[in-house]
């Protein structure tokens, strides 16, 4: 769980790794606090492993040239929750985990046994997600067309994601629906699915902020799975192809903000998706086709480094036993709040990144019991389609 709110915040998380006998990582920074996060999960008889990701060494997560590309531009994240869930990625790894759980902090499971179905769908699909109940996950620009009455869905997401072994080889890049990019095995839309039921929080979506940080991801990635809708392959995603998209992209949220004006919404709500509209166009016209180009060039580059940095990782480490071997081999225990026992139970001289010796052993322990294998057939969760046909110039949505 990527944990940036108080601990306060964290009971959902909790109810649901003890109801599920599950193993509790939280990765921790802005307003979470390992040390409280731990100790009130411990309380609650939940196996945990609390890291405060700021003390973290930079060596843990390669260096990705997508960062690079967007670093000291307007367009570059601010935010650490691709690194965590990337971070998250690499324990599993480490550890031996054959399954994980992606969950957010303002997401809320108001049946655990929903990630049990879930698991037992990875067999056929290598990232099941759960059904989003609660407030929808969407951009501002798609907010603002649900607003308007246009027909507007929400696809499956990081926030509430059930991660199979076969998933691992993909990352998360630090961009606005990181979790969209993740999906991808590189050239097309990993087998999908959708289970169970997840509740995000409500939010105030209409920021003209937000708007401007969420532009360019929101246009990479409407732009690449309309191509997907369309039949096509990722390679088509060239300068010609971004210098149609990024006019209609444009005219879709001009046309939105004409349609707030003369509908029947209040009008200091009106102001506030106007205002955040705006900024979005604003951004979207620094938005090149040669930056798209750009990127996605970066990102097929980045894919190949993560993957190289996770066989790295194997081979100078090996398997370990158990989360606590893991994160000793690594070097990194003192920065962890371990779990019941209140220990990181040492397992050996740890040595330098490059010249740790790698364990041979496997892993003994299976942590996250919750996802042990279902009975549940496929025809009872919904498949998604490898290429859902929508309409490229409308938001899919996160």
């Amino acid at each position: 769980m990527p944990n940036g709110r108080a601990v306060s915040e964290l009971q959902p998380a909790i109810r649901a790794a003890r109801q599920a006998n599950a193993h509790l990582l939280l990765l921790c920074s802005l307003h979470g606090d390992a040390s409280k996060a731990a100790l009130i999960a411990k309380r609650a008889g939940v196996r945990v492993t609390a890291i405060d990701t700021d003390r973290l060494p930079g060596w843990l997560v390669p260096k990705f040239l997508t960062d690079n590309l967007l670093r000291g531009t307007e367009f570059h994240r601010k935010v650490d929750t691709s690194l965590k869930r990337n971070l998250g990625l690499l324990v599993a790894i480490l550890s031996g985990w054959r399954r994980i759980l992606f969950l957010d902090d303002d997401i809320v499971l108001p049946e655990p046994k929903d990630l049990a179905a879930a698991a037992g769908l990875l067999g056929t699909h290598p990232v099941v997600g759960l059904r989003n109940a609660g407030m929808p996950d969407n951009s501002v620009v798609c907010h603002a067309l649900r607003g308007i009455g246009a027909a507007q869905g929400t696809f499956i997401g990081g926030g509430a994601l059930v991660v199979g072994e076969e998933a691992f080889s993909s990352f998360f890049p630090n961009i606005y629906n990181e979790d969209w990019f993740f999906l991808l095995d590189g050239r097309q839309l990993r087998s999908t699915a959708v289970t169970g039921t997840a509740i995000q929080r409500p939010y105030d979506p209409y920021n003209a902020q937000r708007a401007r940080a969420e532009e360019l991801g929101d246009t990479l990635a409407e732009g690449l799975y309309g191509l997907l809708d369309n039949g096509r392959e990722l390679t088509a995603a060239n300068s010609v192809y971004w210098a149609e998209f990024l006019p209609h992209r444009r005219q879709l949220i001009r046309t939105t903000v004409a349609r707030i004006r003369h509908s029947r919404i209040r009008r200091d709500e009106q102001e506030k998706m106007v205002r955040s509209l705006k900024a979005a166009v604003a951004s979207s016209r620094r938005i090149t086709p040669e930056l798209c180009v750009q990127y996605m060039d970066a990102w097929k580059t980045d894919c190949a480094r993560w993957r190289n940095h996770v066989a790295r990782l194997r081979r100078d480490y090996g398997q370990c036993r158990d989360i606590d071997h893991a994160l000793h081999m690594l070097g990194v225990a003192q920065f962890a709040q371990p779990g019941v026992d209140g220990r990181i139970r040492p397992t050996g001289q740890s040595l330098p990144a490059r010249s740790r010796q790698p364990s041979r052993s496997w892993a003994g322990e299976q942590m996250v019991k919750i996802w042990a294998s279902s009975s549940l057939t496929r025809d009872t969760a919904q498949a998604l389609p490898k290429v859902p046909r929508l309409p490229a110039t409308v938001g899919r949505g996160r």
